[in-house]
């Protein structure tokens, strides 16, 4: 794609798509769910949609990738006591996922698992299921989760379960 074409997407793509496709309703199931998760193991999750980048994020060629990595540290995701922090960041106007682990789970979870989580939010975003996409792949992801750093009742929760909308 162009870069004149991903700018004209990211313009088109407001804080108005946003809200339609991820209303209060569905963002209070999403912060559910990662509620429910963080219950049976003692990683952090975080995520973020984020309707579109600005225009001058586009026109110097920000991948979803960066911007992931960027909110990862700007949030704070990476400052969890067990550095089990993980970031799913959405980008409505690229339409892509990206999944952020901090290095502790770097090591218990494999780059493929996390490919796979992306790769099916997306093909349910495609078909216009973006509440039982994220649903989906946040039970998902809490089930690697509970596997790997089960709940041992001593952690407290450290990041906000709330979906970030920007």
């Amino acid at each position: 794609m162009s870069t004149i074409a991903r700018l004209l997407r990211h313009l088109r793509t407001t804080s108005a798509t946003g809200r339609r496709l991820f209303p209060p309703a569905s963002l209070q199931a999403i912060e559910q769910c990662i509620g429910a998760g963080e219950r049976r193991h003692r990683a952090e999750v975080r995520l973020v949609v984020e309707t579109a980048l600005s225009p001058q994020a586009v026109l110097q060629g920000q991948t979803p990738r960066e911007r992931a990595r960027m909110l990862f540290s700007q949030l704070g995701v990476w400052d969890t006591e067990e550095n089990c922090g993980v970031l799913v960041y959405i980008n409505l106007a690229d339409r892509q996922v990206e999944i952020v682990a901090d290095r502790g789970l770097g090591k218990a979870v494999s780059a493929n698992a996390w490919q796979e989580l992306c790769k099916a939010m997306t093909l349910d975003f495609a078909q216009g299921e973006f509440e039982r996409g994220t649903i989906a792949a946040l039970e998902q992801l809490n089930a690697m989760l509970a596997e790997r750093y089960p709940d041992d009742g001593a952690t407290s929760n450290e990041l906000p379960d709330r979906p970030l909308m920007m």
